[in-house]
């Protein structure tokens, strides 16, 4: 890191001048999957909602991604989704189908996008489950709660490194 040293009314001060390679990489969706793993829990349209609440109960997850016959995404069914068809359906909600109730229109980013945008496409779009997609293969799923912990581990490195800065400069 490179200090330029200024004298101001007879005072010597350091302004610290970061050049780009010395800044904190972005962490992005890439470093938490190979934190987490790239384990995507899946179904089909044709699956009870029943059989996919104790699923999810099972696996202490929040949602499951949904592929068509030909391996794509088809949709995705979180807890919101099961929770609007019981409000909707009251009880016969367990007895329809995952294809029913799914989101269609699913959110998706890509390994190399960014922590910070992924978080504000979350939060923009009001979903907590989004699948990471890389040459049209699904590869992984992050949530919010990834995203979360990942921005918190990445704002501690920005602080330590800026009290090693400070520390090293007195």
């Amino acid at each position: 890191m490179l200090t330029e040293m200024e004298t101001r009314g007879g005072v010597a001060a350091s302004a610290a001048v970061i050049r780009p390679s010395q800044r904190v990489a972005a962490m992005n969706v890439d470093s938490i999957l190979r934190t987490k793993g790239g384990e995507v829990v899946t179904t089909r349209p044709d699956v009870s909602i029943a059989d996919i609440a104790r699923l999810l109960h099972g696996r202490r997850i929040g949602a499951v991604v949904v592929l068509s016959e030909g391996g794509g995404i088809a949709g995705i069914l979180s807890e919101r989704d099961i929770v609007s068809g019981m409000a909707e359906h009251g009880e016969e909600v367990s007895r329809l189908t995952v294809g029913r109730l799914m989101t269609r229109e699913v959110v998706t980013c890509a390994p190399g996008d960014t922590i910070r945008d992924v978080m504000t496409l979350m939060t923009h779009r009001r979903v907590r489950h989004v699948p990471v997609v890389e040459a049209d293969r699904l590869v992984g799923i992050v949530s919010i709660g990834d995203v979360v912990k990942s921005r918190i581990e990445e704002t501690e490195v920005e602080v330590d490194s800026l009290r090693d800065y400070v520390m090293n400069t007195r």
